[in-house]
């Protein structure tokens, strides 16, 4: 079974994160829901608390197969503050593994520079941060192992590329048509 991680920050976008937990979760995809703060419980930009499956444990999540961040504000300086996650986030990618970010999270990937070269895209106005991508206004964009996406109204496109990255595109069909949307 397929293990993704999504990491939640103070402050994090309420639809993209738990858009990503649901679908991916209704693909068959193991989904640990990380908080990066040392509380189960972590508030969204809106207010909406959210109790996750664990607290930052790099060790216990080496064997996932996928690193997904939400955007929202704080949230996205919060990851970008974790030490830890980024440190994650560098061996995932140097792995190979699939890295995944919305909104104004891929500022994350850019300022780490691991967009060099590649095609990103994120919320309007985050573009600046996307460091050395070459960048596009698709709602999704996938170069290799990491896959962006630009905000709340593209949430379930992004979920769609990331299960069928670790799946399959019929797998991602049948969710998306579980859940009666359609492109």
């Amino acid at each position: 079974m397929k293990k993704a991680a999504v990491f939640f920050g103070e402050g994090f976008e309420e639809v993209e994160a738990l858009t990503q937990v649901d679908l991916l979760r209704r693909a068959g995809i193991d989904v640990l829901m990380v908080s990066i703060t040392d509380d189960e419980f972590v508030k969204g930009t809106h207010g909406v608390a959210v109790k996750c499956d664990m607290a930052f444990d790099k060790n216990k999540l080496k064997d996932a197969d996928a690193i997904i961040l939400p955007g929202g504000m704080p949230g996205t300086s919060n990851l970008a503050a974790c030490v830890e996650l980024k440190e994650l986030i560098a061996e995932f990618n140097n792995a190979g593994k699939l890295i995944a970010a919305i909104c104004a999270a891929p500022s994350v990937f850019g300022e780490m520079g691991i967009l060099k070269g590649k095609k990103a895209c994120s919320y309007p106005g985050f573009e600046k941060y996307l460091s050395g991508a070459e960048i596009e206004y698709n709602s999704v964009s996938h170069d290799g192992n990491i896959i962006t996406s630009r905000g709340v109204g593209t949430a379930i496109d992004f979920a769609s590329e990331i299960i069928t990255y670790l799946l399959d595109k019929k797998t991602a069909s049948d969710v998306l048509e579980s859940i009666v949307y359609k492109k």
